[in-house]
C-alpha cells in the first residue's frame, strides 16, 4: 500500500520550494526600451507661457508691438524725409497714394507742408517712451509701497492706504494738467514725472492685495519658521507668487498711459513743440478735418493701433496668469 502521508508531505515540500525559488531568467530580464517619462508639472510661468502660444491675439499684439518698437527705436530705417520738413506749395495739395510705397507722400502733406507719413513715423518715439518711462515708473513705486503695506500691515499699512486714497482721489488727467501747467518747458521726461505723480495709486494697491493674499501661504509661514529674513521671505516667496495681477494691470495701463499723453498733447498740455507726437499732428488737424480728413486719420489710426496692441496684450496675459478665466 502507497504510503499517502508521505507522498502529501512531499507534494507540500516541492510546493514551498517553488514559491521560494529565484525568478526564472526570462523574469529577470531589464525591460527593454526606454523608460516613461514622467510630466513635470509647469510652474505659473511656465503654465502662462504655455497657454499664451496658442492665443491668436496675443502673437497679433506682440507682433505689432515689435513693429512698433522697431519704429521707434529705428524711424530712419521706414522713411527718408524729415518730419519738421515743410514745403508750404504742398499744402494740403498731396493725397494719400499707394504709388510711392514708404516714401515722403505716402500719407499726403498737412497744412504746413509736413509729410504726414514721417511725422506719424516719428512720432512714434515719443508715445512709447512716454507710456513706458510712465509704467516703469508707477510699477516700481507704487509696487514698492504695496508690498511695504501689504507685508508689514498694522500703522504702515494704514498711513500707506490713506495715502493712496488722498491720491486715488484726485482726477487723474485734470490733475496731470495742474502739474504740467507749472512747466513751460514739457519735454517727454516732464510728461512722465506729471502722469507718474498721479498714476501709482492703482499698482500700489494691487500689489498690496496680491502680497496679503501671498504671506498667508503655508511656503511663507513655512519659511518664517525656519528663520529666514524679512527681505528673503520678501523678494524670495511673497514677491515671485504676487506680482502676476501687477503685470497684468501695469501691461494694460500702458496703453492708457499713451492715449493719456496725446489727449494731454491735443489740448497743448502735453508734449510741444519741437517735440513730435500724434496728440500734437491731432490737435492741428482739428481745422482740416471737414476738407482734408486724412491729415487726422492717419496719427490718430496709429495711436489707436498702439493702444489697441498694448490693452490686447494685457488682456492676454491676464487670461493666461489666471486660472480661473482658462
Amino acid at each position: 500500500m502507497p504510503d499517502v502521508t508521505k507522498s502529501q508531505s512531499g507534494t507540500a515540500v516541492d510546493t514551498a520550494v517553488d514559491a521560494v525559488a529565484p525568478p526564472t531568467e526570462v523574469d529577470t530580464a531589464p525591460a527593454t526600451g526606454p523608460a516613461p517619462q514622467q510630466n513635470k508639472p509647469r510652474s505659473l510661468w511656465g503654465d502662462a507661457w504655455f497657454e499664451l502660444r496658442h492665443r491668436p491675439l496675443f502673437w497679433i499684439s506682440a507682433v505689432l508691438l515689435v513693429l512698433l518698437l522697431a519704429i521707434a527705436a529705428f524711424p530712419g530705417l521706414f522713411t527718408g524725409a524729415d518730419p519738421r520738413d515743410g514745403d508750404l506749395t504742398n499744402h494740403f495739395l498731396t493725397k494719400p497714394e499707394l504709388t510711392h510705397f514708404f516714401q515722403a507722400d505716402w500719407f499726403g502733406y498737412d497744412g504746413q507742408g509736413r509729410s504726414i507719413y514721417a511725422r506719424v513715423i516719428y512720432g512714434t518715439r515719443a508715445s512709447i517712451m512716454v507710456g513706458v518711462g510712465v509704467t516703469v515708473v508707477v510699477t516700481l513705486f507704487g509696487g514698492l509701497l504695496g508690498m511695504v503695506a501689504g507685508y508689514f500691515g498694522g500703522w504702515i499699512d494704514s498711513i500707506v492706504s490713506r495715502i493712496v486714497d488722498i491720491f486715488f482721489g484726485l482726477p487723474f488727467l485734470l490733475g496731470s494738467m495742474v502739474v504740467l501747467n507749472a512747466f513751460t518747458e514739457r519735454k517727454v521726461y516732464v510728461v512722465i514725472a506729471a502722469l507718474a505723480f498721479l498714476g501709482w495709486t492703482t499698482i500700489a494697491r494691487v500689489m498690496r492685495s496680491s502680497v496679503i493674499t501671498a504671506k498667508q501661504a503655508d511656503y511663507v509661514t513655512a519659511a518664517r519658521a525656519l528663520g529666514a529674513g524679512t527681505s528673503r521671505i520678501l523678494f524670495r516667496h511673497v514677491l515671485p507668487n504676487a506680482l502676476a495681477p501687477t503685470i497684468v494691470v501695469a501691461t494694460i495701463s500702458l496703453g492708457a498711459y499713451i492715449s493719456a499723453e496725446a489727449t494731454l498733447s491735443f489740448l497743448g498740455l502735453g508734449l510741444a513743440d519741437p517735440t513730435i507726437s500724434w496728440g500734437i499732428d491731432i490737435s492741428d488737424a482739428k481745422d482740416a478735418i471737414r476738407d482734408n480728413p486724412h491729415v487726422m486719420l492717419f496719427p490718430a489710426g496709429m495711436l489707436s493701433l498702439t493702444v489697441f496692441a498694448f490693452i490686447t496684450l494685457g488682456d492676454a496675459v491676464r487670461d493666461a496668469l489666471d486660472p480661473k478665466l482658462r
